[in-house]
């Protein structure tokens, strides 16, 4: 009898997790997927109608970029630059695409001789990405997320 009651005593501690309710299972189930997520990364990038959602990742990426490079080069050959010295400089324009896909500048890092020869670069920079084809948001697990990316972008006036 002693036997019998110290295996139910046991049988009885090692099933306390059958009385755990199951909003705490699912809480900690969440908190575990929560963590296996990495958020630094997208699943989808933010695609232009001419990229193809079906692609792989890597060539959603390729399109986005190009696409914005393609558009940023255009733009920058539209205006004449009166230069007093030759320029051959790497312009980082880091920008957000929100939820809705609408695209807002947060920062561009020159350096000041960019800054002293092309004053007006910040303003022709923010008005090209405005003028930008409809572009669809990143998405994370089917959700639309807010995504920040950093171009380079080369200037070299020879």
């Amino acid at each position: 009898m002693r036997k019998l009651l110290i295996l139910f005593c046991l049988c009885l501690i090692s099933s306390c997790d059958l009385f755990t309710s199951t909003e705490v299972k699912t809480q900690k189930l969440v908190e575990k997927e929560l963590q296996a997520i990495n958020w630094n990364d997208v699943d989808q990038y933010p695609l232009f109608d001419d990229c193809d959602e079906t692609a792989s990742k890597a060539s959603q990426k390729e399109c986005f970029e190009n696409t914005l490079l393609l558009h940023f080069s255009m733009t920058l050959q539209e205006f004449e630059f009166i230069l007093d010295k030759d320029i051959e400089e790497v312009v980082y324009v880091d920008f957000l695409v929100d939820k809705e896909g609408k695209i807002t500048v947060l920062n561009i890092d020159k350096n000041r001789l960019i800054q002293e020869q092309i004053p007006e670069f910040d303003g022709i920079v923010s008005r090209s990405l405005k003028s930008l084809p409809a572009l669809g948001p990143a998405l994370k697990r089917g959700i639309p997320v807010n995504a920040k990316f950093r171009i380079p972008i080369i200037l070299n006036s020879e």
